[in-house]
């Protein structure tokens, strides 16, 4: 038979009261380790407004003037584009007899922002579409500028300014930066706007640069706060609605939303490029306990030819004999050994202490990422 024990109301009433401070208490701590995973930015920083947007273009033409440094008479479309180009200003030259070591066929690119008017200049960058050895000195002749729908948007000519050289001589070369590209300053001049009218519009779009829910729900909370009133309404994990109120100035509706604070949660990751062997971790990777063994094993074959020369008076032949040897050399063993609560800092520093180049981090944080060691999304570029 049970025995029921009765408790005092004053004593229930004390252990309610603790309960409660409890509860405040681990919602205080889960709170705290919120905001510590995140940081403030603004909205321009980790956001665009659909619809306004920078616009891609492209030519291709010719650059002047160059010192024997253009096209190679092999490359055939120079002299057909020089040949169209002065037939159309009324002077017919046969494209055999054009010589191009002056000129260089290049493609034309910009960048057209939103809202360019008419008149409106960009700078421009220009690059070699054969074989040119270097564009220094060139003058780039007026160059229509094309967008993705086939129609002209500006205009590109003037002198080009070249951030390298190639010299040769008797065949030596001498070379500094990629004289084959070159900017042109403020070279292009908008002929075409691309409309966009936000005077009706009332509904815009905030698309989040990185998609995440909790970074989506903070800033529509954070832009709600601002306004005074529900604008922002998350969609998914990148796209957040905004409506502007009847009457209100559209843009300053928008300046106003796009220097909004908000919190943002980044993603853990770790960015490695192969190439030049840089590795990137971020602040919030989390590292779990691990032991991490690395050695090496290098294995040389060197190949050298000596001849044979016989004596004076000898029959034999002079031949050229080679000789091949193997050397072997074995590293120790390294080991690291990251414990509970172990930074990114800590493991820096041990990969430092054991002498890893770039190419062992790499080779290490994707064995850890591999053994669920490296809570992180690794990012190859």
């Amino acid at each position: 038979m049970k025995q029921l024990v009765s408790i005092p109301s004053k004593w229930l009433l004390s252990i309610g009261a603790y309960v409660a401070l409890l509860s405040i208490a681990s919602a205080q701590t889960f709170a705290s380790d919120i905001t510590s995973t995140a940081h403030q930015a603004r909205v321009k920083d980790i956001a665009t407004i659909e619809g306004i947007r920078d616009n891609q273009l492209v030519g291709y033409g010719i650059v002047v003037g160059l010192q024997g440094t253009g096209d190679s008479q092999q490359t055939a479309f120079p002299t057909q584009t020089l040949a169209s180009t002065l037939l159309r200003m009324g002077v017919s030259v046969p494209a055999g007899a054009i010589r191009v070591q002056n000129l260089a066929a290049v493609f034309v690119s910009a960048t057209l922002p939103p809202f360019s008017r008419p008149g409106t200049k960009l700078d421009i960058t220009v690059s070699s579409a054969g074989d040119a050895r270097s564009l220094e000195g060139g003058l780039l002749l007026m160059t229509p500028l094309y967008g993705a729908d086939g129609k002209i948007y500006a205009q590109a000519q003037g002198p080009l300014v070249v951030g390298g050289y190639s010299i040769g001589a008797n065949g030596n070369l001498k070379q500094v930066n990629h004289p084959n590209t070159a900017r042109v300053p403020y070279g292009g001049i908008v002929e075409r706007a691309v409309p966009l009218d936000f005077a009706e519009q009332r509904q815009f779009s905030l698309l989040l640069n990185d998609a995440d829910f909790r970074s989506a729900e903070g800033v529509a909370s954070a832009i709600n706060h601002a306004v005074g009133r529900t604008a922002a309404h998350v969609v998914d994990s990148r796209r957040i609605n905004l409506s502007a109120a009847g009457g209100e100035e559209v843009p300053a509706f928008l300046a106003q939303v796009e220097s909004v604070e908000v919190p943002v949660f980044p993603r853990a990751k770790v960015i490695v490029n192969e190439r030049t062997g840089t590795v990137v971790i971020g602040g919030t990777v989390v590292l779990q306990p691990v032991s991490i063994l690395h050695g090496g094993l290098a294995v040389n074959v060197v190949s050298e030819f000596q001849v044979s020369q016989p004596n004076a008076f000898g029959r034999g032949d002079t031949k050229v004999v080679r000789q091949t040897s193997v050397d072997a050399l074995d590293k120790p063993v390294n080991r690291i050994e990251l414990k509970q609560g172990a930074t990114v800092d800590d493991l820096v520093r041990s990969l430092q202490t054991i002498g890893a180049s770039a190419r062992d981090v790499i080779s290490i944080l994707q064995a850890m990422k591999s053994a669920g060691a490296l809570e992180a999304e690794i990012e190859v570029l």
